[in-house]
């Protein structure tokens, strides 16, 4: 309600920083994994992630009773850090401006027949994290309330190409609004020029969304599914955490205020009309309490 009167349309926030793992990628990484042979679960899989897909796959990798070698940047919260060794993943580091992690990756699979598992261009991975949206919809539907828009964080696609989909099936006349960093906008790039767009590792706060491009995989979906990128500044998504923080007592990680930073910025803007029935996905939670409260001067 007190979200809904700030802003003068109806807001309903998927939760996903209350998610297993305090994230939405535990859902792809357990569909990607479940779907792997026995065979394939033997010799393990591999994966680069700076934090939230880490800590889906080591998990998922230990409920499966999986080894899961994970490739993350020297710079990650170091509260990703610990919790993906903490569910028992092996870590190796890299340095995310002068190495590359694709290549690290391969060189591994290639030595240990791992199965790769990228952090979202790859089809079990997009249909796990679309279950968010799918939830969302469904939810509202059986209350009779059909969504207008729908506002979701994007870093490389895989949240957004799944809940594009969802909602294309099940809400066809919903817009499905991307959100990514000012800083890192190769998506809204990619969207304007028709072809995917690399970009330099950007300097933001919202370490989910510091991709230098989008999947194949994704950009093909969010082309035909998604009707706009739009991006917002670090002070904006500040500005979000604060909000939850103070009023609904919520913790929320950088990038996972970018959806209801752009909410709030098109609702400024008159884009979006008063009224309005309004999703966003709120993707994770997981920051360091020591950088929350920096970001926020406490």
């Amino acid at each position: 309600r007190t979200l809904d009167a700030e802003l003068g349309v109806k807001c309903f926030l998927k939760c996903e920083n209350l998610q297993r793992m305090g994230a939405f990628k535990f859902r792809g990484g357990y569909n990607a994994l479940s779907h792997l042979t026995n065979e394939e679960r033997n010799a393990g899989v591999v994966t680069f992630s700076s934090g939230n897909h880490a800590q889906a796959v080591a998990l998922s990798a230990k409920l499966l009773s999986m080894k899961a070698t994970i490739i993350m940047p020297k710079d990650a919260p170091q509260i990703k850090v610990d919790a993906t060794k903490g569910y028992g993943g092996n870590v190796i580091f890299y340095d995310r401006y002068t190495e590359d992690r694709n290549a690290i990756a391969n060189d591994i699979q290639a030595k240990t027949n791992a199965s790769l598992i990228p952090p979202y261009d790859h089809k079990h991975v997009i249909a796990g994290q679309g279950t968010a949206g799918k939830e969302l919809i469904e939810e509202l539907s059986e209350k009779g309330v059909s969504l207008d828009y729908l506002f979701v964080c994007v870093g490389g696609g895989g949240l957004i190409s799944g809940c594009a989909l969802a909602a294309h099936t099940l809400a066809p006349d919903c817009k499905v609004i991307g959100v990514e960093p000012e800083a890192g906008n190769d998506a809204q790039q990619s969207m304007e020029k028709g072809e995917i767009c690399r970009i330099d590792t950007p300097q933001t706060i919202a370490d989910g969304a510091q991709t230098q491009f989008i999947g194949k995989l994704t950009f093909a979906i969010m082309k035909k599914h998604v009707d706009r990128i739009i991006t917002v500044s670090d002070d904006e998504l500040i500005a979000s955490m604060r909000f939850f923080g103070e009023r609904m007592k919520m913790i929320v990680e950088p990038t996972g205020c970018l959806g209801i930073a752009g909410l709030k910025k098109l609702v400024a803007s008159g884009e979006v009309s008063p009224g309005s029935n309004c999703g966003v996905i709120l993707s994770g939670g997981n920051i360091d309490l020591a950088r929350y409260s920096s970001l926020l001067n406490l």
